[in-house]
């Protein structure tokens, strides 16, 4: 007797060969969306497991802070991969110190909106990365930090951590590759806000960006629908 339901068993069983495991929304979508699980598997191959810039284990390290930085329990094969990258139990307190340090920079972020002038001559942006550069390895606490603001929506530390960055020199292509690992536990647009602001420094001479990098700050029209309507950021009821 032919099984009705083949496809289905079909659908789930190659995600689950795919990627060794299921969760439940994998399920629902091969139900009744197949062609929407094969987009999100798409994009999530490409963000997640397709190799890009950074190491097995530097993107899984950025993935530790993320997810303890999004209360993403579910998430426990990233340790695995973690420490089937090389990671250990110090590159895991290390990306947990890194996250602990971004979520706490709300309050860096609310000395510098809202006690500035009374707070000065401290420095709220100084210290904060000052503290971020105790932590080690340099590099990949800068990665991690990137992508936790972008998953808080923390656009005024952000903007501090990619200064940083440039100034400890961590590679472009590598900041960037950080920030889309916050596509999908940090939302889509938060990542959107978080290219704007990069572009927004890089437009403004804050940062020393590459051609490239120059390039694509100074393209035209990347304002979305607003922009191309001719709306104006102070036009509203």
């Amino acid at each position: 007797m032919t099984d009705p339901h083949a496809a289905l068993r079909a659908r789930l069983a190659e995600v689950k060969a795919k990627r060794g495991y299921l969760l439940p929304h994998h399920g629902l979508l091969a139900l009744t969306f197949p062609d929407l699980l094969a987009g999100y598997d798409a994009a999530y191959t490409a963000m997640a497991l397709a190799d890009r810039v950074l190491s097995h284990h530097d993107r899984e390290f950025v993935w530790l802070a993320v997810l303890a930085a999004t209360d993403e329990g579910l998430a426990t094969h990233h340790i695995a991969k973690f420490r089937a990258a090389g990671g250990d139990d110090a590159g895991i307190g290390a990306a947990f110190a890194a996250a602990g340090w971004a979520i706490g920079a709300e309050a860096y972020d609310f000395a510098a909106r809202a006690w500035s002038a009374q707070l000065a001559p401290w420095n709220p942006q100084a210290a904060y990365i000052a503290g971020a550069r105790r932590l080690a390895p340099a590099r990949l606490v800068h990665l991690a930090q990137l992508a936790v603001h972008v998953c808080k929506a923390r656009w005024r530390v952000l903007r501090w951590q990619i200064a940083a960055a440039y100034e400890d020199g961590v590679p472009e292509d590598e900041i960037a590759e950080a920030l889309t690992l916050a596509m999908f536990p940090g939302s889509i647009p938060r990542f959107v806000e978080a290219c704007g602001v990069w572009r927004e420094m890089i437009a403004a001479g804050a940062v020393p960006a590459s051609e490239p990098y120059r390039i694509w700050a100074a393209f035209e029209g990347q304002g979305g629908y607003d922009e191309a309507a001719g709306f104006s950021k102070s036009e509203g009821p």
